[in-house]
């Protein structure tokens, strides 16, 4: 028995000696010609919460924008790397998610051409636009729909619903009718809200020329593209609704500011 545990201490000691011996050729490696101590970098995932906090408040927060301004302040980090630690903290960038504008087909569905290229815009009840967007709550999104006149740039009626159904936007459209008249020309994109027989036949009924964007074409939208960024980044990002009726409440109070106060952008 004595003779057995010697020779088990005996391996055990070669064995630290080994181990011991490794690390010094690991460590004798790492040392500069000078005979100091080179300290590695922190690894790039050590990049403190705060730090990213900080690049939060100052843009709307992608991987790729964030990761540039981390390497120029001095942190080595690439874009995947800045999206792991993204979705590890929680931080996601704002922008549009869900689809709005589905368009169908079909004679229920009829798509008409774009009337506004080269189209001097000038007075009031010439043309009006209209488009539809999504608002988040906490239980999810409800969907807006908004009619404007391209050449005041006011908001004459709007509607919200937690479905992308066809009436909420024929409520809109009667209610801007009932207030303003009719207009020359009505445009909109080729969702399927709007290219319904429902929508058009209201507006054929006035003798309202339709219009449509064409398809992925929001720039020839561009006023009410821009009416929905305002609103987002002015109203909606800067709350958290609770409910369909604090989101209403909300909205209805800028579409206030934005017709009566705003400056609008020619």
């Amino acid at each position: 028995m004595p003779l057995f545990c010697d020779l088990a201490h005996r391996r055990l000691a070669s064995a630290k000696a080994l181990a011991h011996h490794a690390h010094e050729s690991r460590v004798s490696h790492r040392v500069a010609h000078s005979g100091a101590w080179l300290a590695p970098p922190p690894p790039p995932w050590k990049t403190p919460k705060p730090q990213f906090i900080t690049y939060q408040a100052r843009i709307s927060v992608q991987s790729n924008g964030a990761s540039s301004l981390l390497q120029k302040d001095g942190f080595p980090v690439g874009r995947k790397r800045v999206a792991t630690l993204m979705r590890r903290m929680g931080i996601a960038t704002i922008y549009r998610k869900p689809k709005t504008c589905a368009p169908e087909t079909g004679a229920a569905h009829r798509i008409y051409p774009y009337l506004l290229r080269s189209l001097t815009i000038e007075r009031p009840n010439q043309v009006w636009a209209t488009d539809i967007t999504y608002i988040p709550i906490a239980t999810g999104f409800v969907y807006l729909v908004a009619i404007m006149d391209w050449a005041s740039r006011k908001v004459l009626a709007w509607c919200l619903s937690n479905t992308l159904t066809t009436d909420f936007c024929v409520e809109a459209l009667n209610e801007a009718l009932a207030k303003y008249g009719s207009p020359e020309i009505f445009n909109t994109d080729q969702g399927a809200q709007f290219t319904d027989q429902d929508f058009s036949v209201v507006l054929q009924a006035k003798s309202i020329r339709i219009s449509m964007d064409g398809k992925g074409r929001w720039v020839d939208n561009v006023f009410v593209e821009r009416l929905w960024r305002s609103l987002k980044y002015e109203e909606v990002y800067l709350h958290a609704y609770g409910s369909i009726a604090e989101a209403k409440s909300g909205i209805a109070a800028w579409f206030e500011f934005y017709n009566r106060i705003r400056p609008h952008r020619e």
